[in-house]
């Protein structure tokens, strides 16, 4: 064997063991950033990260005018429209139009919350309870209809009872007074309610 030869069989020598280390190094790579719930095959292939799965359940009270009223558990991570869908979805009652300026689908539902699906005519109090021109009777109005307006939740609705039990309310200002409302819960309801 030359000199020559032996030359081009050392630079051989160090390419194999260049392209082997490097390999080395490469594979090392690739599975130290590969995450710990990830399988890999023998052919390189991911079978995905395991899924998770929440087992908390959301306990919410749906009613108005649903098909189905009453109380439903939900995954977590559920909307008003998920909510709404498990209890049947719109009844035949439904005041479509109140529903779409009152009632926001894609909202997350919270544990123990409750969603009210206005029904038609519900604003009018039916027996009484509404004003003129089928205005909601701040004073005399069901809990369901207050949920029912805009910016109101039960929070309100309990304070807005507690508090007209005690006194009648003569004006919104007087709401806001009392600290049963704030002057933007108010404005959004200024137009759609009455006190006598």
């Amino acid at each position: 064997m030359t000199i020559g030869d032996r030359i081009a069989v050392a630079a051989l020598a160090t390419a194999l063991v260049a392209v082997g280390l490097g390999a080395w190094l490469l594979l090392g790579a690739v599975a130290a950033e590969a995450p710990p719930d990830e399988a890999l095959d023998p052919f390189g292939e991911s079978s995905g990260p395991a899924p998770v799965v929440s087992s908390e359940q959301l306990v919410v009270d749906v009613e108005g005018a649903v098909l189905r009223p009453g109380v439903i558990e939900l995954p977590a991570g559920s909307r008003v429209a998920d909510a709404i869908e498990a209890a049947g979805g719109y009844g035949p009652q439904v005041d479509l139009a109140a529903a779409a300026s009152q009632v926001n689908l894609a909202a997350e539902v919270r544990d123990g919350q409750q969603i009210v699906v206005p029904v038609i005519g519900a604003a009018t109090g039916g027996a009484g309870d509404g004003g003129p021109g089928g205005l909601v009777n701040l004073n005399s109005a069901s809990p369901e209809e207050l949920d029912a307006l805009p910016g109101i939740g039960p929070v309100t609705v309990q304070k807005i009872v507690a508090a007209r039990t005690e006194q009648p309310f003569a004006s919104l200002e007087e709401m806001v007074t009392r600290k049963v409302l704030t002057n933007a819960q108010a404005d959004k309801i200024r137009d759609l309610v009455t006190l006598g």
